[in-house]
């Protein structure tokens, strides 16, 4: 009878012998032997110290050149973020890469292998973002859906060998640390945020795991969702907190107004009881806490003394335990004075009369559940986007035009915002023109996205679907004409404060550079203060970027919006820009890293020093009509941004003899 322990040995056995066969074979001719190491290191991890095999031939599979040819074969630049997805991806020679690599960054972390391009140290913190990032299979019971594509608790294996090795602490500490760094760009959807302080939450009462020196800002996280106030600083119940605060005089009830206000307003985060609070002492009580229950500015102050009958209704109607991050909104919403415009009260108190069609709810329910009704959660959703327009993220959904022009519109154009979800609620379609033209949202086909995003907000929920396919079809009717569609489809679709001229760094037809050094001469004209007469951004402009990863390797085209060019703290001219990919904090590689804090961003705002960011850009737009004086732009500038360029999503478009400024880019940007 074969035990599990002679089968292990054998697989031990074989497993040397054919990465002995790849470590001989030729450069040209390890991919034949790879899937043969791959299949013995999917078997071994199937069996008893499997783990403990392949991690001990980790760094000698790397060095025989098992990783070549796949993005693994560059360590330095794999994304923690994305080895959850691997390992669930039900390939068994692509699981056994991402096992075996992870053993690799093991050995190196631990100094039991070396890697010419990764330190002891990157290798250990990349290792606790990946355990941070799957915090899940730790304290969480095994699901159906695991229990399916994970019979042998892989996941939980792998995960857990690892931590036997490097330790905890210092997963909770990382995680403490890129939870506040999120926060820091007050995000609207705050659901995967609040999961993750839920398991900070259990590490350290149920499992007694200490975050370090990050305890501090691990006990604030926790506090302001779980006990903001001393009411319910001992997570009581709605029930029992509904009894305390009956009990207090008004001294006891302010102090829980600012406790409430400060949490919110420090972390972005809304307690479940401060929403409760809220609804209670806008109605049961004579005294006017709600002021400092929002912990409003004196704008904000003063539009709720002008509108304090529609702050009541949006309270009733849209603010509930379940809908908290809601008051944030409804705070910042006030604080931006937007109520002083002519349409947003009545536009407002008509969608609190408006009931959905039934396919608008049905998308709404399958994104959010049955809970709550359809049309608060809609409201509730109106709240926080135009409180927080640069909170906006398309999701996991290639839909990054349509979440930066609801941002923009928040931002630029709110009333716009409350038409469109108008007709959306009302006929489950949008009517907008292109050149004149009617483009009606339901008799056009489907553009990028797939369907409705299940992992945004809801105002997204309800407006993506169709801004996605108004977007696509106007692209289809550029078909033909010479130049970037995005000349003409980004004015009519975002509006009139879009500038007319679109200047590209590449050519329509071959995708080259193509005149680079006059298109950045182009954008210092008329974005760096220093060379446009210091003309400021007056409203938030569409441009390209070319993503790199952190290898600078170019990655695709993203669309994202400048919103201003200022000096920084240092005196430095940055880009501020928005950025609807949910997390603007990214490392564009060559030391080209994009700054969320720290360096006068405003919350939402990603920023890069100037010449970085043009580095990055490939298409803007620019105002015809302005003076044609024009400042000098020294060569040196050109040329630094020029290197930076070619160094990174460039290196394969440069061109002898450049020709004509106006260039091409996806016309999905």
């Amino acid at each position: 009878m074969v035990t599990t322990e002679d089968q292990s040995s054998r697989l031990a056995g074989t497993l040397d012998m054919v990465v002995s066969r790849l470590e001989q074979a030729r450069p040209f001719a390890k991919h034949r032997h790879q899937p043969a190491v791959l299949d013995v290191v999917g078997r071994l991890l199937a069996e008893p110290g499997g783990l403990q095999v392949v991690f001990g031939e980790a760094s000698r599979m790397d060095r025989a050149g098992l990783f070549g040819g796949s993005d693994w074969d560059a360590p330095e630049a794999l994304l923690p973020q994305l080895v959850g997805q691997t390992l669930e991806s039900g390939d068994r020679a692509l699981i056994a890469l991402e096992v075996a690599s992870l053993l690799r960054f093991l050995a190196i972390a631990t100094g039991d292998g070396t890697h010419r391009n990764l330190h002891a140290d990157a290798a250990r913190h990349f290792l606790t973002q990946v355990l941070a990032h799957n915090l899940r299979y730790f304290f969480e019971a095994a699901n159906e859906a695991d229990r399916e594509t994970d019979p042998d608790g892989l996941r939980r294996r792998v995960f857990g060998f690892i931590v036997a090795r490097i330790g905890f602490g210092d997963v909770l500490g990382t995680l403490v640390e890129e939870i506040w760094r999120i926060l820091d760009q007050r995000p609207v959807e705050v659901g995967p945020v609040k999961e993750m302080i839920m398991q900070i939450s259990l590490a350290m009462s149920g499992q007694g795991v200490d975050p370090g020196q990050e305890r501090l800002g691990a006990d604030r996280l926790v506090s302001a969702l779980f006990g903001p106030t001393s009411a319910c600083i001992d997570d009581p119940g709605v029930d029992l907190f509904l009894d305390r605060i009956a009990a207090l005089d008004e001294s006891g009830l302010q102090r829980e107004a600012l406790g409430f206000s400060r949490a919110m307003h420090d972390t972005g985060l809304v307690s479940d009881y401060h929403a409760v609070f809220l609804r209670w002492i806008a109605t049961k009580t004579d005294a006017d806490f709600l002021p400092d229950t929002l912990g409003l500015g004196p704008t904000g102050k003063d539009s709720l003394r002008r509108w304090r009958g529609l702050v009541g209704d949006l309270i009733e109607t849209a603010i509930s335990e379940h809908t908290p991050q809601s008051v944030y909104g409804l705070a910042l919403l006030l604080d931006r004075g937007i109520l002083h415009s002519p349409p947003i009260v009545p536009a407002l108190q008509r969608q609190l009369r408006t009931r959905l069609t039934a396919p608008v709810a049905e998308r709404i329910r399958l994104a959010f559940g049955d809970l709550v009704a359809p049309e608060r959660l809609l409201l509730a959703g109106t709240l926080s986007v135009l409180g927080q327009p640069l909170g906006l993220g398309q999701g996991a959904n290639p839909t990054c035009q349509s979440a930066r022009a609801i941002a923009m519109w928040s931002f630029n154009d709110p009333d716009f915002v409350l038409h469109l979800i108008r007709q959306v609620s009302e006929v489950d379609s949008i009517l907008m023109h292109f050149e004149g033209q009617p483009i009606e949202s339901r008799d056009m086909p489907a553009g990028l996205a797939a369907g409705a995003p299940i992992d945004a907000d809801p105002v997204s929920v309800a407006l993506v679907p169709h801004l996605d396919r108004i977007y696509a079809e106007m692209g289809r009717r550029c078909v033909g004409r010479t130049g970037d569609p995005h000349r003409w489809v980004n004015p009519e679709f975002h509006g009139w404060w879009v500038a007319r001229d679109c200047v590209v760094a590449v050519d329509i037809a071959t995708g080259l550079l193509s005149d680079y050094t006059g298109f950045v001469e182009r954008f210092c004209r008329g974005y760096h203060p220093a060379f446009n007469g210091g003309r400021p951004v007056i409203h938030p402009q569409p441009a390209g970027i070319a993503v790199t990863d952190s290898a600078a390797r170019f990655v695709g085209w993203h669309a994202i919006a400048i919103l201003r060019v200022e000096t920084d703290q240092t005196g430095a001219h940055r880009v501020y820009f928005f950025n609807p990919n949910n997390d603007s904090g990214q490392d564009w590689g060559a030391g080209v890293v994009v700054s969320t804090s720290g360096n006068g961003e405003r919350h939402g705002e990603g920023s890069l020093p100037f010449e970085q960011f043009v580095s990055r850009l490939y298409l803007f737009h620019d105002d015809p009509t302005t003076s044609d004086t024009e400042i000098y732009v020294p060569e040196e500038i050109a040329g630094r941004i020029e290197r930076m360029a070619l160094e990174s999503w460039a290196a394969d478009r440069k061109v002898p003899d450049p020709g004509s400024m106006v260039g091409s880019a996806d016309p999905g940007t």
